[in-house]
């Protein structure tokens, strides 16, 4: 399904378009751009999100969720520079639903990266993340982290590239990544952790802070139960910046 809507909400509101992946009566995916956040991060807003986007085109969410004046309908985040499959509500019963399946881990979520070096293979990183003191930034470092969680992430090796960027050619591993848990920056924070940033990350990017247009991590699938019974596997394709990425090495 392809469902392509712009979004007019507010004076500071520029037009984005956003492709519906799938929709049923109980709720829908989109395939959220980078650059945008999903929800806003106070209620004084400032920004596009994808919430302005709801409220034009899929006002009944408005009453859905566990904090409706922020994020109705969101039953999952992805980061603002993150692209990718985004799972909304359409009723309480659903967000319920939803929700627990991303508790009790009932849904496979897939991600496609591009990192710097030459991943040799797959592997599982097994390390607790936890938020470092005095900073917004998560760290595998724990022992005097703040809400230190589990956090397991696997990760198989797609291909490789070389990038050319101001320092001259860099390898790159396209890497297809599943998070078993759920933690904020949790694939970066741990790509990161093994020594294999991922290309374009201001945060957790060390020495590598190559000027691009966006993070090169998007969610590429998702799949999940539904309410008839049947699984489904909902797929968004990378947007053209990382095709181009991934196949001939070419960063935007």
């Amino acid at each position: 399904m392809c469902d392509i809507h712009p979004v007019l909400v507010g004076e500071y509101t520029k037009v984005f378009n956003l492709e519906v992946l799938y929709e049923d009566d109980n709720f829908l995916a989109v395939n959220k751009p980078a650059g945008i956040l999903v929800h806003p991060i106070n209620l004084r807003g400032g920004e596009d999100t994808i919430v302005d986007w709801l409220k034009v085109n899929r006002p009944q969410v408005l009453k859905v969720g566990d904090n409706t004046e922020l994020r109705p309908g969101i039953v999952h985040r992805l980061d603002r520079d993150t692209s990718g499959v985004l799972v909304i509500a359409k009723t309480q019963e659903y967000f319920e639903y939803l929700k627990s399946l991303f508790q009790e881990r009932e849904l496979k979520k897939t991600y496609l990266a591009l990192v710097y070096g030459h991943v040799p293979s797959g592997g599982i990183i097994d390390k607790p993340i936890g938020l470092r003191n005095g900073s917004i930034k998560r760290t595998v470092t724990t022992a005097r982290a703040k809400m230190v969680k589990e956090a397991i992430t696997e990760y198989k090796v797609r291909g490789y590239t070389k990038l050319v960027t101001a320092r001259g050619p860099q390898e790159c591993t396209v890497l297809e990544v599943s998070p078993h848990t759920g933690r904020t920056h949790q694939i970066r924070v741990h790509m990161a952790s093994i020594g294999y940033p991922i290309v374009g990350d201001p945060i957790y990017g060390g020495k590598h802070r190559d000027k691009v247009s966006r993070l090169y991590l998007h969610a590429y699938s998702l799949e999940l139960p539904i309410a008839s019974g049947k699984r489904i596997k909902i797929v968004a394709d990378p947007p053209e910046e990382l095709e181009k990425a991934f196949k001939q090495g070419v960063l935007s």
